[in-house]
């Protein structure tokens, strides 16, 4: 057996037992870390000696039969974005400094460290997060783990392809328009965009409230543990939710029986679903049938609101880069540069239109979801392309948000959505359902992707690395 193979709850059911040690995990995911680097460049920088210092605090606290919290000694890793207390937050850019005291934590880091968790290393982003793959002028390319030609997949593809690969069960990642499910539907993992509000954010993002912070793990009880932890109130955060009424962990034994399940196979739109993408995620849907769901093919009343969400999305990226010289504009990625431009153009009026869009679609999925406790649909309609490249070569599209349109309509009303893998396609890489549900029922979405994994239908993302 080794380690890095395992959840973050048969680690812990291990330290509970005497099995093995924080120590030995943590220096086992450290070792695949170091190992799976060179080939798919997952990792910013590793904070080794920080992590087995707190491996071996925590080691203490298990033979003392004290642990600090429900993640005592589980290694985890988080996305470049987020701030992590004593090192660098470079969000994939050359336009900030390493220098700085950088002494404080992010919300759902600083519950983290509450909870004994061991922090491996921050994972790569594209610039600012800006798009659906990760490359960056910093890091440069990530690469998904399952064929290193292709992409892992963004923006938190560092972050997916460290799941998928073993170097820690539990990752922070963060979604603006698909940024957690798009890389764990490439990378074979499970990603999980909470309720927004449900896990704090600070700093406030530039793109505003499309942007949500949640779990990327190897499962849905990984996912349902790890926000248990998260998902509580910070007062840095004005928008913030009260804490959950139960335990997200709890909430995974109801099953789906009984729930009412909408199948989209295209979300109402045009969209072309390549066929294994499509055959995967048909044969899951009726998995969930099987399992006592009550599954209606059935699409929602949705327009494709790709121009509101550009008109939100790049006026974020104009005011982040607002203040910028000339000496640094020059340094963005020229993609990021391309679309700041395309935002500092937008009226205010451009923008409070796109809000009344967005308004329209947030009542139109609640009135659905008095139907429907659940939507279905494939996470994306292609897997995992070339690496280096915002769009599938001689798709013919511009932007990353043409081959994303499952994914960003639920930032803009800010529902809980997951992916979960089930299937690859006849290159062996991955597919991924989506699953939805209303504002606040994250509890669902987790539920049913955990019977889809206790039903042998959801694959294990976990990919070993050669000479494993």
């Amino acid at each position: 057996m080794q380690l890095t193979d395992l959840s973050a709850a048969r680690l812990l059911d291990g330290y509970r037992k005497g099995e093995f040690s924080p120590v030995e995990a943590t220096a086992e995911a450290l070792e695949r870390a170091r190992r799976i680097q060179p080939e798919v460049n997952a990792f910013v920088r590793l904070t080794e000696e920080d992590a087995l210092v707190r491996a071996r605090e925590s080691q203490e606290r298990w033979r003392r039969g004290e642990p600090a919290g429900l993640l005592d000694g589980v290694p985890v890793t988080v996305k470049d974005i987020l701030l992590l207390r004593g090192h660098p937050t470079l969000r994939g850019s050359r336009t900030l400094s390493e220098q700085g005291a950088w002494d404080e934590d992010a919300p759902p880091v600083a519950r983290l460290r509450e909870h004994g968790a061991v922090f491996l290393g921050k994972t790569t982003t594209p610039e600012y997060g800006w798009k659906g793959v990760t490359d960056s002028p910093l890091t440069g390319i990530t690469r998904n783990p399952h064929d290193p030609a292709r992409t892992a997949g963004g923006s938190s593809g560092g972050s997916a392809a460290a799941v998928a690969l073993g170097a820690g069960p539990l990752s922070l990642g963060t979604d603006g328009g698909g940024s957690i499910r798009i890389p764990a539907a490439f990378c074979g993992i499970f990603g999980l965009k909470p309720t927004y509000g449900r896990v704090p954010l600070y700093p406030a993002s530039a793109f505003g409230t499309l942007s949500h912070t949640g779990p990327m793990t190897r499962d849905a009880a990984d996912a349902a543990l790890l926000l248990d932890v998260i998902g509580a109130p910070d007062p840095r955060d004005w928008s913030a939710l009260p804490p959950a009424p139960g335990s997200f962990s709890e909430a995974l034994k109801g099953g789906v029986r009984g729930l009412r399940v909408a199948y989209s196979p295209t979300l109402g739109g045009q969209v072309a679903v390549r066929p294994e993408v499509a055959a995967a995620v048909r044969r899951a849907v009726a998995r969930l049938a099987d399992l006592g769901a009550y599954v209606e093919e059935t699409d929602p009343d949705l327009s494709d609101p790709v121009e509101a969400f550009h008109t939100l999305w790049f006026s974020g990226a104009a005011r982040l880069t607002q203040r910028f010289p000339p000496r640094l504009r020059q340094l963005l990625d020229p993609g990021l540069r391309e679309i700041c431009a395309q935002g500092s153009r937008y009226s205010a009026l451009d923008y409070l239109a796109a809000v009344d869009v967005r308004m329209g679609l947030g009542r139109r999925m609640g009135r659905f979801h008095e139907t429907y406790d659940l939507l279905v649909t494939p996470t994306l309609p292609v897997t995992a392309f070339d690496a280096g490249a915002e769009v599938p070569r001689g798709s013919g599209l511009r932007r990353w948000t043409g081959w994303t349109p499952f994914t960003y309509p639920f930032n803009l009303t800010q529902q809980p959505a997951a992916t979960v893998p089930v299937g690859t396609d006849g290159d062996g890489l991955p597919v991924g359902l989506q699953l939805v549900a209303a504002r606040h029922r994250d509890d669902l979405v987790l539920r049913a992707a955990h019977a889809l994994y206790e039903a042998g239908q959801a694959l294990s993302g976990l990919v070993r690395p050669a000479g494993s």
